[in-house]
């Protein structure tokens, strides 16, 4: 059954992606809100988080881009499909939640490689760590930020709990 959010969260981030491309020319703003506060453009990122990685060789940005993150969501779906001492139902869960981030941006580094991934997310970090901006990102990010949190806090409970 988790594998059910893993879909339905790859459905959603790619076609808030595809509206995104639809709606929106390349390198543009498309909607601002509150100010400037968060901005909706579109932008690609051809390397890994904050652009780290995009003028590296073809073998290097496959490598580490495309076969990497297939191995890890190998691993994810095994964890998820596996039942017993490893995880608990709700952490099932939240590692389908992991997945279907991963695969989201996964699906755009396989079928739109040289473009790179379409992020749209752009929010006013005021100066924090020295950025006016955070790095521009997209749902599937987000997903994985949010499931990887709530994951970390269900095993600092759970182990709590266990004691």
């Amino acid at each position: 059954m988790p594998f059910i959010l893993t879909a339905a969260l790859v459905l959603v981030d790619q076609i808030s992606k595809l509206l995104v491309m639809k709606y929106i020319p390349l390198n543009t703003v498309g909607a601002s809100i509150f100010g400037d506060f968060l901005i909706i453009c579109h932008v690609r990122n051809t390397g890994v988080a904050f652009s780290m990685g995009a003028d590296s060789p073809l073998f290097v940005r496959v490598l580490l881009f495309v076969v990497v993150p297939m191995l890890l969501m190998g691993f994810l779906c095994w964890l998820i499909a596996t039942r017993g001492n490893i995880l608990t139902d709700r952490q099932r869960w939240l590692v389908a939640g992991i997945a279907g981030g991963g695969f989201g941006t996964l699906v755009d580094r396989i079928f739109r490689f040289d473009q790179g991934v379409v992020d749209f997310i752009s929010v006013k970090f005021y100066g924090i760590f020295g950025m006016d901006r955070w790095p521009t990102f997209n749902l599937s990010d987000s997903f994985v930020v949010v499931f990887v949190i709530l994951f970390a806090i269900s095993v600092i409970f759970t182990r709590e709990a266990r004691k």
